[in-house]
């Protein structure tokens, strides 16, 4: 059993935007999903970008946003929503609402998502 405090779930962070790692390869030994918290503020956003090799299910927590997909498609995405993104499919998320954005992502099999984000808090 692994058993993760939430006094050391470190935080990764952008402008506007924060990633909470939840379990990840810093703080867990799993080999098969990593597991981050995502907080947008209004107006922010992450950029269109893809994984190679990895996939991953977003749960929409709280607020209102905009997915952003391949081709510049773009697909709201409110608070109960669930997404999954197959390897190398292109995605991204614009917090158009007028509040904080929340969800939480499990990404299979894990990354470390220190090379996205500019800042650790």
């Amino acid at each position: 059993m692994e058993f993760i405090k939430s006094d050391t779930i470190k935080s990764l962070a952008n402008p506007g935007v924060v990633s909470r790692q939840l379990l990840n390869p810093d703080n867990s030994e799993s080999k098969r999903v990593t597991i981050t918290e995502v907080h947008l503020e209004v107006g922010a956003s992450q950029p269109r970008h893809m994984h190679e090799a990895s996939e991953q299910i977003w749960y929409a927590l709280k607020g209102n946003g905009t997915l952003l997909l391949a081709e510049d498609a773009e697909q709201a995405f409110t608070a109960g929503d669930v997404v999954r993104f197959a390897d190398t499919d292109i995605h991204g998320l614009r917090n158009d609402g007028d509040s904080e954005f929340v969800y939480l992502s499990v990404t299979a099999p894990p990354i470390h998502f220190g090379y996205a984000y500019g800042e650790e808090k």
